[in-house]
């Protein structure tokens, strides 16, 4: 190569590099992608309306929510009494009736005032009992008005003197009657050389 072709060779590549960086001058920058906006929806509400915020939790009415928030469970109601299949209620009686026992003829003596005069006149009558409920059905079902009892002897009084006679000859050898009363020693410790004097005082009685 010549001197002279060296310069005309440079002024071309010069020229060749100046076009090539006046063409990416000239060319416009690509567009940067446009960011993604979220956001709420694009249709509007109706004007006036507001948007509650999701999750919000609507007012409860007065007195349905109690401190810290929990409904407090409600009291439990007593059931009703159920009535029968004729519309009334069965109620129970308080306690049973009491026992109707026959009473003692008239002028005849009780049983305390027979214990009495044991001991007035010096007799052993300890431990007095009143046992009368066992002259009703739901006792021994004796029909007897009264029935006194002492560690020593056993004093009956009957309605009359016919329900006292049978009686009497039942316990025979361990009763003593006169009129509606009867002496009864089966449960008691008295001897029976004793027995006689319990039975005259019986008898003063009467």
């Amino acid at each position: 190569m010549s001197h002279r072709m060296l310069p005309t060779v440079v002024l071309l590549m010069v020229t060749v590099v100046l076009a090539a960086c006046g063409a990416d001058q000239d060319a416009p920058p690509a567009a940067a992608p446009a960011p993604a906006v979220s956001g709420p929806s694009a249709d509007p509400g109706p004007p006036g309306a507001a948007t509650a915020p999701t999750g919000a939790v609507s007012p409860a009415a007065p007195g349905d929510v109690a401190t810290g928030g929990a409904v407090p469970p409600s009291s439990p109601r007593p059931a009703p009494t159920a009535p029968n299949a004729d519309g009334t209620t069965e109620r129970r009686p308080p306690s049973p009736p009491p026992v109707e026992l026959p009473p003692r003829q008239a002028g005849e003596p009780t049983g305390r005032e027979v214990v009495a005069a044991f001991r007035a006149a010096g007799l052993k009558a300890a431990n007095v009992r009143d046992r009368s409920v066992d002259c009703g059905p739901d006792g021994l079902g004796l029909g007897c008005s009264e029935l006194v009892v002492t560690d020593n002897v056993a004093v009956y009084v009957f309605p009359d003197e016919s329900s006292a006679g049978d009686l009497a000859e039942r316990w025979s050898g361990a009763a003593y009657r006169n009129g509606t009363v009867v002496l009864n020693y089966l449960e008691a410790p008295t001897p029976p050389a004793d027995r006689p004097r319990y039975e005259k005082v019986l008898d003063k009685l009467r």
